[in-house]
């Protein structure tokens, strides 16, 4: 009986222990994803404006680095971060990404928009680290949860056990697969 008691408490560890494992797989591959994406962004958005494109328009720069930014960050989330949750149709997914990163955009703008105008710091220091950092944090958080709730949710309860098996071995094989 004791081997049969070991085994049980192996299987309920593990039961607890997937959705972390995956959590953390998510967490990591998201970083990742945003790390490239966030050089997109702020190499993309110092090249605008200050390398003469679009001197003196902070807010323009700022909504086309993080247009350009965003459509990596959604492939590379699609294809690799999320790829083991539920699906729709890619335009759904597409539209709905770029709205909630739309959002996003509007908090690192805002903090962007709050720090130059309105506070007056309008050195490129005080106009990358009200957008690049402050911004983009806030942004990052408002993202990773909208992703996971909205545009890569978790497979419905009414799934098919064999649909949720696939789901369950493709999720199992990217936690068990090195970063």
């Amino acid at each position: 009986m004791p081997a049969a008691d070991a085994a049980e408490r192996t299987t309920l560890l593990q039961r607890i222990y997937a959705p972390v494992r995956t959590l953390a797989h998510e967490v990591a591959k998201f970083g990742i994803v945003g790390g490239f994406a966030y050089v997109i962004d702020v190499g993309l958005f110092n090249l605008l404006l200050y390398g003469g494109i679009l001197t003196d328009r902070p807010i323009t720069s700022k909504i086309v680095s993080v247009a350009a930014a965003t459509t990596f960050a959604y492939f590379a989330n699609r294809f690799w971060t999320f790829r083991h949750r539920g699906r729709t149709h890619m335009g759904r997914e597409y539209a709905l990404f770029f709205l909630l990163n739309g959002a996003a955009m509007v908090i690192s703008v805002s903090c962007l928009w709050f720090s130059h105008y309105v506070l007056g710091l309008d050195s490129a220091l005080a106009d990358n680290i009200s957008a690049n950092v402050v911004g983009v944090l806030l942004g990052t958080l408002f993202r990773f949860w909208s992703y996971r709730k909205w545009v890569f949710p978790a497979l419905p309860a009414d799934v098919s056990d064999e649909e949720r098996a696939a789901d369950v071995e493709l999720a199992e094989r990217d936690a068990s697969t090195p970063i």
